[in-house]
């Protein structure tokens, strides 16, 4: 066996950018051998560059459901077992419910919701043969409460909560916890584009989160590490707000 197979091997989605890229690197700098799964090259070639501890890249398109069970297959095949999945990838779309067409609507439940089931049900297959994993969902303020404008990933979302606690029920039995973190506001590129550009909108989010402040990427890592580490050991089918007391703020 080798070194990189003796330590736990972890598949964190949406990898190079943002919040998984902050649990990549949290992951690696905990010896844990994480693999990143993302859609383009330059980010995974610019993450991969910046990383410290060897992380494993992997160009795939997981909307393209027909080619998971095979990339599930291939990971097994290098390093014989998966320990932890983070269902991390994801597409947003802050749109007008009535203007919202149906390919898009569509196209935000299979990136934002089927995949992770389908990624989830593939890895679950390999992790119950050793009794033993961790699944962790990313799911979003948009499933604690309703915020206009984003119907397709308020539905995926809430959709991601709901699947955690069915999974949980069905693979805890096998030694596979399933969590989820619930971002709320967290400062990253795709939040700068959002709220820079909408004033009213970022001053509500800080009006109605008692800390006052966007969060930082590294505060979602350091829970993401703990649900998949043995301190978080009797914890399953939760979901854990991440977001200055956002979900609790008036």
């Amino acid at each position: 066996m080798s070194d990189i197979t003796k330590k736990k091997v972890a598949i964190v989605t949406g990898g190079a950018s943002g919040l998984g890229y902050a649990i990549t690197k949290i992951f690696l700098d905990n010896n844990i051998h994480t693999i990143i799964i993302g859609r383009t090259d330059k980010k995974l070639h610019e993450a991969c560059e910046k990383l410290q501890g060897e992380p494993h890249c992997i160009r795939c398109d997981l909307s393209q459901l027909e080619k998971i069970p095979e990339l599930v297959k291939s990971i097994e095949k290098e390093y014989g077992k998966i320990d932890i999945l983070v269902n991390n990838a994801g597409i947003h779309l802050k749109k007008p419910m009535l203007e919202v067409m149906d390919e898009e609507y569509e196209k935000v439940i299979r990136i934002n919701q089927t995949t992770v089931f389908s990624l989830s049900r593939e890895v679950a297959r390999v992790m119950i043969k050793y009794n033993s994993g961790c699944i962790l969902n990313i799911s979003s303020m948009a499933s604690q409460y309703g915020i206009p404008e984003t119907i397709a990933y308020t539905a995926a979302k809430s959709a991601i909560e709901g699947m955690t606690r069915a999974m949980a029920t069905e693979l805890s039995p096998h030694g596979i916890r399933v969590n989820c973190i619930a971002p709320g506001f967290i400062k990253t590129d795709m939040s700068d584009k959002a709220l820079d550009n909408d004033p009213e909108r970022k001053e509500k989010v800080l009006l109605r989160t008692p800390m006052g402040r966007l969060g930082n990427p590294e505060e979602i890592a350091d829970a993401a590490l703990f649900l998949v580490s043995g301190a978080s050991g009797y914890i399953t089918g939760m979901i854990m707000p991440v977001d200055g007391g956002n979900s609790i703020g008036f």
